[in-house]
């Protein structure tokens, strides 16, 4: 087995990695990618890619691309870059993003990126909950698998619970997360959430890597209008 270089993915800002061969993954879970996209059994790992922290969005935009979806289209364009450098003559197969959901939570459990929160983010030791899944894909390849992030969920050394006292909509005061109530909250004319989660900045956990304003405004003008759309 090889060794990944994952330079350029590091320069570019989608600085987390977790290589998987497919037979350490659940069987159930493999043997539905196997009839959805591999039913030749042609590829051997799963290689998950994400991004922590604030580099990616500065990446985003010195490259100036322009769409409905410049973060997603550029994680793709810099991975199959990345991929047609590393492993000439080879093809992935990209399943995320895409129109078959990926478990990514389940993944990212996996790879020890992914902790539940009160507040439904995943959330870790190392980057708190300013990380997301960028890129998921399918290969013949022959790295050597990553070992898991290692660290427990901070959540279970927090005693003050900010997020939970911070919430405008008060979604976690029942003990669990009331979706219901986050998202009448965020529709409200007033809401302090349209653009931000006041919850989620609340932890601090992970703060230096805490995305900027503009990021913020990107991510969750993404998630209002999907809320809207659904209404």
């Amino acid at each position: 087995m090889s060794v990944g270089d994952f330079t350029a993915l590091n320069a570019a800002g989608l600085n987390l990695q977790a290589v998987f061969d497919l037979d350490q993954l659940p069987a159930d879970a493999v043997a539905a990618l196997r009839r959805r996209y591999d039913p030749a059994h042609r590829y051997r790992q799963l290689i998950l890619i994400g991004h922590g922290g604030r580099s990616l969005w500065e990446a985003v935009k010195a490259s100036d691309i322009r769409s409905e979806n410049p973060i997603d289209d550029f994680s793709v364009r810099t991975v199959g870059q990345w991929f047609s450098q590393q492993f000439p003559g080879r093809t992935p197969e990209i399943i995320y993003p895409g129109d078959i959901p990926a478990d990514l939570q389940a993944l990212g459990s996996i790879a020890g990126w992914h902790h539940a929160s009160p507040f439904m983010l995943g959330i870790n030791a190392e980057w708190g909950t300013w990380f997301a899944y960028r890129v998921v894909l399918l290969a013949d390849t022959d790295l050597e698998p990553t070992r898991p992030l290692q660290g427990e969920s901070p959540c279970g050394r927090c005693t003050e619970k900010p997020c939970i006292a911070a919430c405008p909509a008060e979604a976690m005061d029942g003990g669990s997360f009331a979706l219901n109530k986050c998202i009448a909250y965020r529709r409200e004319a007033s809401s302090r959430c349209k653009a931000t989660c006041v919850a989620r900045v609340s932890c601090p956990v992970g703060s230096s890597h805490r995305y900027g304003d503009e990021q913020m405004r990107h991510a969750y003008s993404i998630s209002l209008r999907e809320i809207e759309r659904h209404r």
